[in-house]
């Protein structure tokens, strides 16, 4: 029997994709970066996706990727941030596998992307918008959405990568052995 999938969403810099390794590695399934596939299908990287295309563009592609992924079973895919704004997405993470929410505090993902110039939704900042600002808004828009796509919830504040793919997976295992709910 092939594992179920474990897909993992939550904010840039709460370490979807470094945990998610990670965990791949503990759990012995394979790693799939989305946004990595992305870029690979278009030749470009996301920075430039989104200059050309704008982000309604780069979400299209996004969607197309993570339905083919999120079919696939026995990986750990590692959403990008803005994955769970299209309700298609949603539905299909919650329904192909174990959906697990890293969730950040605003100061520990401004720290971790503050010097970072790949994240295009960070970027053009300084007209009267700071990075925090600007993380502490797409927070408070994203979790609401985060929350209603997880069947797990773990904090990424402390610890190492190693430490929280550790939790991830025993929450994990958790969920899985917890009985189906009634219909």
């Amino acid at each position: 029997m092939v594992e179920q999938s474990i897909f993992i969403v939550g904010m840039m810099g709460s370490g979807k994709s470094t945990v998610g390794r990670r965990l791949a590695d503990l759990m012995g399934l394979d790693f799939v970066d989305a946004d990595g596939v992305i870029e690979e299908r278009a030749g470009a990287d996301i920075g430039w996706i989104f200059d050309v295309e704008g982000e309604d563009g780069f979400r299209q592609r996004e969607e197309q990727v993570l339905d083919g992924l999120s079919q696939r079973r026995g990986i750990v895919l590692a959403t990008g941030g803005g994955a769970v704004l299209r309700e298609a997405n949603r539905r299909r993470l919650c329904e192909r596998g174990v959906v697990v929410y890293l969730r950040g505090s605003v100061d520990i993902i401004v720290a971790r992307t503050r010097h970072d110039r790949r994240r295009p939704l960070l970027q053009g900042l300084g007209q009267g918008i700071d990075v925090r600002e600007r993380l502490a808004d797409l927070l408070e828009q994203r979790t609401p959405l985060y929350e209603e796509v997880a069947h797990v919830v773990v904090d990424t504040d402390d610890g190492s990568a190693l430490r929280v793919a550790e939790r991830v997976r025993a929450a994990v295992v958790a969920h899985r052995e917890r009985p189906p709910k009634p219909s």
